[in-house]
């Protein structure tokens, strides 16, 4: 999905999944959040910090609690989408809008919990001073082509991250060989490791 100026417009371009997106949307107005976009989708703030958003992905759509890992979460919904990587963030994911209607007073709890948590400051603030660390495959592949290097460096710190996390943490060489021959031609395209899961 393309980057929207406007809740409406990231609704209007959900396709099979606007129904969802528009159920989402009446949870998150049900609270006290602010109805905002960053990054192109729809974010709920309160006092100007990051409480919740929602967005619409290839088969299912989901809610993002930005400091979900302080909600109770008994029935251990929430997931975390990048293990050992994302420190505060948790998701829960639909595939359907019947699935969200049926968890419509659990979801408005689980944002009520999450207001009550920023308002208490509980928070996980990352760590943007942590060293970028370049797997030695993918040093290896900026050397034999400079213009995989040039695209690399063009990308945002996080994008950054991304690829070297996700080569680096292979456990084998093989593997780290494939997911380097995986990566090479959307780093030369100049798009993030997780966007091509974006509608």
């Amino acid at each position: 999905m393309r980057r929207a100026s406007s809740v409406d417009e990231y609704i209007s371009l959900g396709g099979a999944w606007q129904e969802s997106l528009q159920l989402l949307r009446e949870v998150m107005q049900a609270t006290r959040l602010k109805e905002t976009v960053k990054w192109g989708m729809p974010v709920y703030t309160l006092n100007k910090k990051n409480v919740a958003g929602f967005s619409a992905f290839k088969s299912w759509t989901g809610i993002w609690f930005f400091q979900g890992v302080y909600l109770k979460d008994p029935d251990r919904i929430l997931i975390n989408a990048q293990e050992g990587t994302t420190k505060g963030l948790r998701q829960w994911r639909f595939t359907s809008a019947e699935e969200i209607r049926k968890y419509h007073n659990t979801i408005l709890a689980y944002l009520e919990e999450a207001i009550r948590n920023q308002e208490a400051g509980k928070e996980i603030n990352p760590d943007r001073n942590k060293a970028l660390v370049i797997p030695e495959e993918l040093e290896l592949a900026f050397r034999s082509d400079p213009s995989l290097k040039e695209s690399y460096e063009a990308l945002s710190i996080s994008k950054k991250r991304e690829y070297a996390e996700y080569v680096g943490s292979a456990k084998g060489e093989e593997t780290r060989q494939q997911r380097l021959e995986k990566v090479i031609p959307m780093i030369l395209e100049g798009i993030g490791l997780n966007d091509k899961y974006k509608r």
